[in-house]
């Protein structure tokens, strides 16, 4: 199901349903106390356990679930396998078991946990409880090692499809990403959104740096205090207009409803690991961005990391998923169709809402450029590095160039009617397309692939992109998911009393309602209980909690909410 989907949806109606308890695998503590009190606000009895919580929590958790009055218990996948976790399930009555973030089992996911490995022997140990398995993000290979791992190879296996329509997706390469960045946000301020890095460093700066230009900003890595983080995430999650800046770290089940952008300004590890990231902006269903910056540097960089690795199988794994990434990065198609193609799933082939389908990209005939290029590694020995080869390809007066020698070659100033930028582009597209390779485990030089035989004897031609970092104002072809003809001053006002309500419950204000019910309201004006029950995101439990206050901001009783 895609980010925002409803996954929940799989496991919380079975415990509403079935008689016993659902127990619900998720992987961050963070994720399950937040789903918990969404759960608690829907009526729904749900607890966890952790190792966060309280004694007296712990306790009253237990005999909650020795009682039969829990309906839904989150567990971490370490604790699911402890003796007193099991024991605990024999002696309840279990009517379902939930792996959430279910690609955490497969060494194919993006975010692979050794932990959920052991989970199969869930199944051998108790064979007559269902098990359902969810993910947002699941190619074929993914999926296969899913069942095989969990012991359930014979389940069935559903797929609601994998696209966003209200995400308009945009890449630009990167020259100066700070104000890549300040244009890309220029019109934006006040948005909730969240703005990814690669290192704990750049968080920091990028958030004092945003702080400074006047956005509500905040970091959050594994590098700061954990009760820092957790403010940091809890502020993002109940108040409105507020920027985190974040590695990797944050995010994984991340319930925002109106985080209207996920910015990059670094290159994600994998095409799962992107769709996952920038599927936590517009769950809501609004309009919302995913816009991403990315060079030459951000791919040396996450090809060493690969090699680190020590499993060799995990290296060609991180290779092909990294390659699949700086494809997608590349491409000139329609970014939509190739993303959930990657997924296994058809699409039209012009989605009319990404960067190349808006403005389509610009190519020339690089095969001349390209041969320079080549030309000029092999000439200067397949041992240096990209500055190197752009200083020798620009003809300029160095210490190094005259003391090889390579000032005297046929190629040295070959290259001076493009500049250092877009010799970088050039390079970068060599890269990705598999004619050149970065020796990242030594110095960085350059190397000459089999494949660039052809071109380079001038049998085959290659087109280029022309780079292109203006970010549009406007983006043409936007359409709203929903056109609503609603009051703008009732709408303001709705919210303001859901600010109200959420601050004197310590709520999240979409834990009380989504902007989209506040429009739907402020655009039918329901006068009574009956009628408000009819907007979309008004349940029974929510009716009698928070109905009369709203009623009477909607029939003008108290418009400006100064009780």
């Amino acid at each position: 199901m895609p980010t925002g989907g409803g996954k929940s949806l799989c496991y919380q109606l079975p415990a509403l349903l079935m008689e016993g308890l659902v127990i619900v695998v998720s992987p961050l503590i963070a994720l399950m106390e937040d789903q918990v009190r969404q759960a608690r606000q829907m009526g729904i009895s749900a607890g966890y356990l952790n190792s966060a919580q309280s004694v007296q929590d712990y306790a009253r958790t237990i005999r909650e679930i020795r009682k039969g009055t829990l309906k839904l218990l989150y567990l971490a996948p370490e604790r699911l396998q402890k003796p007193e976790t099991t024991n605990l399930i024999e002696n309840a009555m279990v009517s379902l078991v939930a792996i959430d973030e279910a690609h955490c089992v497969s060494q194919w996911g993006h975010n692979f946990r050794p932990d959920y490995l052991q989970l199969g022997m869930f199944k051998e140990r108790f064979p007559d409880i269902p098990l359902i398995a969810l993910t947002a993000t699941a190619n074929d290979l993914t999926r296969n090692e899913i069942l095989e791992k969990l012991n359930i190879s014979g389940a069935k296996t559903f797929i609601t499809g994998f696209d966003r329509p209200n995400i308009y997706y945009q890449i630009q390469q990167k020259k100066d990403p700070r104000q890549q960045l300040a244009g890309f946000l220029r019109n934006r301020h006040g948005q909730s959104g969240i703005v990814y890095c690669l290192s704990r460093k750049k968080t920091d700066q990028t958030a004092d740096w945003l702080g400074s230009q006047g956005y509500d900003a905040l970091p959050y890595h594994a590098g700061m205090e954990a009760e820092d983080r957790q403010v940091n995430q809890r502020r993002f999650l109940e108040e409105e207009g507020i920027i985190i800046v974040a590695t990797i770290a944050f995010g994984m089940g991340i319930d925002k409803p109106d985080v209207r952008f996920v910015a990059h300004l670094d290159l994600p590890k994998s095409i799962e690991a992107y769709y996952q990231e920038t599927g936590r902006a517009g769950r809501d269903g609004e309009p919302a961005d995913a816009w991403m910056t990315y060079g030459l540097q951000d791919v040396l960089l996450l090809r060493r990391m690969v090699l680190q690795n020590q499993d060799e199988q995990q290296i060609r794994i991180e290779q092909h998923k990294l390659n699949s990434m700086l494809a997608f990065c590349e491409l000139t198609e329609c970014r939509r169709k190739i993303l959930l193609k990657y997924f296994g799933e058809e699409s039209v082939d012009h989605c009319g809402h990404c960067d190349n389908c808006v403005v389509p990209k610009p190519t020339f005939d690089g095969t001349v450029v390209v041969q320079k290029l080549l030309s000029t590694i092999f000439r200067t020995g397949q041992r240096f590095g990209v500055k190197y080869i752009i200083d020798v390809l620009l003809g300029k007066e160095d210490e190094r160039i005259s003391r090889f020698g390579h000032d005297r070659l046929s190629v040295y100033g070959l290259g001076k009617e493009m500049n250092v930028n877009e010799w970088r582009s050039v390079i970068r597209q060599t890269v990705v397309r598999g004619l050149v390779e970065v020796d990242v485990g030594g110095y960085g030089g350059l190397k000459l692939l089999p494949s660039c035989r052809a071109l380079l004897r001038g049998e085959e031609s290659i087109d280029l992109n022309k780079d292109m970092t203006q970010t549009p104002a406007k983006v043409p072809g936007r359409v709203a998911i929903e056109n609503l003809d609603y009051d703008e001053v009732l709408f303001e006002g709705l919210k303001r009393l859901r600010t109200t309500i959420a601050s004197e419950n310590k709520l999240a204000p979409y834990m009380v309602f989504h902007d989209s019910t506040l429009k739907e309201m402020a655009a039918f004006k329901p006068a009574d209980k009956k009628a408000l029950l009819t907007v979309n995101g008004v349940g029974e439990v929510k009716l009698q909690r928070f109905g009369d206050r709203f009623l009477e901001v909607l029939t003008g009783g108290d418009l400006d909410n100064k009780s």
